[in-house]
């Protein structure tokens, strides 16, 4: 039975294909396959798959139509593997030197784990490509990935170091096409509440940072990118009423802190207009914060003519949600 599938969706990322790819065929388990989905790409992506696929046996290819967008050609990919471990891996990422070894190896020790990750290399495409050699003496250790989300109100697992065991991830299923810009995050907690997590102690995969990534055009907008979290958390926990609602209030309460620190971190700098929203927002979403948010915060802006401006835009922001509720 082959070890590892590996699903590469691609979407006029052609540039980057065979360096992901080799990052793969690279690899210490040669027990693998690897899928290239071209979602309608209008570069050379098909055309170098194609080359790709002519040159190893172990390379397939899908070529779509028309595009289908991320969430439903992850879900291809997902209905596609039949290997005991998957990975999804963006044609704009790599994986380090035996990133699939270590993986496999902690999760061939112990059938309880369905998911293990590790830290990723975020690298600006224009500078000087990582040197990152073998670690062949690394540590792991399960963690508690529901509560730490909730805790932190942050999505810690990068998606081109996670191995999932296929078995766990057919029967939680697919990712959900609600959360176009955060259904990594629902899909970690899902698998969390299937099995067990590891967390590999390794530089697992680069991330490579592009002007056109996905992260840069959705994700920048701390305001959106709250929200989105939000949405996962509430789809998971609507879909998972038997795990204990101190969670999804922590949760919230930690994407709020989060947006207000965003909202008074804009208001300093002057940013009035982008920063009241995020205020707004997370004063509706934890109540507490109209009534005794952090005004030190404001006041570390420098001189009473700052100090003054601050504490009238707290008045008038507070006043407005006020009235409102």
């Amino acid at each position: 039975m082959v070890k590892v599938d590996i699903v590469v969706p691609c979407y006029n990322y052609a540039r980057f294909l065979e360096a992901c790819v080799g990052s793969i065929l690279r690899q210490s388990v040669r027990d693998l396959r690897v899928l290239i989905i071209d979602d309608a790409s209008s570069d050379d992506t098909l055309s170098i798959a194609r080359k790709l696929a002519e040159a190893d046996c172990r390379i397939s290819i899908i070529s779509h139509p028309q595009n289908q967008g991320h969430i439903r050609t992850y879900n291809e990919g997902i209905a596609w593997a039949s290997a005991e471990y998957f990975l999804l891996l963006s044609a704009d990422d790599l994986l380090t030197p035996g990133s699939l070894a270590r993986a496999i190896e902690v999760m061939d020790r112990d059938s309880e784990v369905v998911l293990t990750h590790g830290k990723a290399v975020v690298w600006q495409d224009s500078l000087p490509f990582p040197r990152i050699d073998v670690e062949k003496n690394y540590e792991f250790a399960r963690q508690d990935l529901i509560q730490d989300m909730c805790t932190t109100g942050v999505n810690f697992v990068s998606t081109p170091t996670a191995v999932v065991r296929t078995c766990a991830q057919k029967a939680v299923g697919g990712y959900e096409e609600s959360l176009p810009h955060s259904a990594d995050m629902e899909m970690w907690l899902r698998l969390a509440a299937y099995g067990a997590v590891v967390r590999i102690d390794g530089v697992q995969a680069i991330y490579r940072s592009h002007p056109s990534s996905m992260s840069n055009s959705h994700w920048t907008a701390t305001l959106l990118d709250c929200q989105q979290r939000k949405k996962a958390f509430d789809s998971f926990f609507q879909a998972h009423p038997k795990i204990s609602r101190s969670l999804s209030v922590r949760a919230n309460r930690m994407l709020a802190a989060r947006a207000f620190q965003g909202g008074t971190n804009l208001v300093r700098r002057g940013q009035i207009r982008s920063g009241l929203p995020l205020l707004r927002w997370s004063m509706n979403l934890d109540p507490r914060l109209q009534y005794v948010p952090p005004v030190w915060k404001f006041l570390k802006i420098p001189g009473p003519v700052g100090r003054k401006w601050a504490m009238s835009v707290i008045k008038e922001a507070t006043g407005r949600l006020i009235a409102r509720s």
